[in-house]
């Protein structure tokens, strides 16, 4: 019999891991995240072998300001998901820990009662760093949420303002949670976060300024370009489950819409554009600065920088000429 190599398959860890996923293993789908998080030629070979079963979840962004109680009504939502027998994964978006580099967990910590259930899994990323509210892997970890078999998958973003747009491109909808303290900030949101939101959620609906923030944004949508379309807007106390199940019927409502005129199937296109686009990206990239040529010219321009010789920036383009083969 043949000894075994000494240097494991590039695709081990997928190889390994594909039939743990498809039997239903927790664990597996746990270490499947931490993969495409850490290793994105993995990421690529798993999903792979598991396109097939994609598809099936239903996936809703959560986004809005810190502080809005975006945690509390996603466990809520999925409490309810889980009432009507629905399996629910959960990627919660935190900031990332200045000493660790992983996720503060703030999120998750909020979810536990709803993560203790088997059908409901949950699971924190730090951004790393990433712009626009998601962490590089995120969609890439919902689609094992989706292979493995969840019904639903619920994405919260970190909660960084207008700029966390990112969730839109790869969720079928996107709900925009505020709070009636938020009164102050939805002018500044207005051109960016709320223009892309199917649906806005008022959470903590029982403190002062509701109806206020309500009818705000109702008068916003009306002079906007969204003015013959506008999303619903449900009010909520996700802390005691009170307007959870309009939030669902919004829900429901909008996927509903979307899905007779051809627009769930035109968004879910798009977000396979951008996945792939994003891969690609982050795959060039990495390909390009692990090259020895790479390393040397960046050294070279390092050097002649420190030594006042020349401008850090001056070899960029002629290290580009030559990673990209260009004339």
């Amino acid at each position: 019999m043949a000894d075994a190599p000494l240097v494991p398959s590039p695709d081990a860890d997928s190889a390994a891991l594909t039939p743990r996923l498809l039997a239903g293993d927790r664990l597996a789908l746990g270490r499947a995240i931490t993969l495409v998080e850490n290793r994105p030629d993995q990421a690529v070979l798993l999903l792979e072998r598991l396109h097939e079963r994609l598809g099936h979840a239903v996936r809703i962004g959560f986004t809005g300001p810190p502080g809005v109680g975006k945690s509390t009504l996603i466990a809520a939502l999925a409490q309810r998901l889980r009432s009507e027998k629905k399996t629910v994964g959960v990627i919660a978006v935190d900031p990332t820990s200045p000493f660790t580099g992983g996720a503060l967990l703030g999120d998750r910590i909020r979810m536990t009662e709803v993560a203790a259930d088997p059908e409901v899994f949950v699971r924190s990323m730090a951004t790393r760093g990433n712009l626009g509210g998601l962490a590089r892997a995120t969609f890439l970890a919902v689609d094992l949420l989706d292979a493995f078999g969840k019904d639903w998958v619920l994405v919260e973003t970190v909660g960084v303002g207008q700029s966390e747009i990112d969730v839109t491109r790869g969720t079928d909808l996107t709900v925009v949670v505020l709070s009636p303290e938020s009164g102050d900030t939805i002018q500044t949101m207005k051109s960016g976060l709320l223009e892309s939101a199917d649906c806005v959620a008022i959470n903590k609906a029982d403190r002062p300024g509701a109806d206020a923030l309500a009818a705000d944004l109702e008068q916003s949508y009306h002079l906007s370009v969204r003015s013959a379309n506008p999303p619903p807007i449900v009010r909520c106390q996700a802390r005691d489950g009170t307007g959870v199940d309009a939030v669902r019927e919004a829900i429901d409502s909008v996927l509903s819409r979307i899905s007779s005129t051809n627009g769930l199937a035109s968004r879910r296109a798009l977000a396979w554009e951008a996945k792939i686009a994003a891969i690609l990206r982050s795959q060039i990239v990495e390909s390009c600065l692990e090259s020895p040529g790479a390393r040397s010219r960046i050294r070279s321009s390092v050097t002649a920088s420190l030594a006042r010789g020349a401008s850090p920036y001056a070899g960029i383009e002629g290290l580009l000429d030559e990673l990209l083969q260009r004339p």
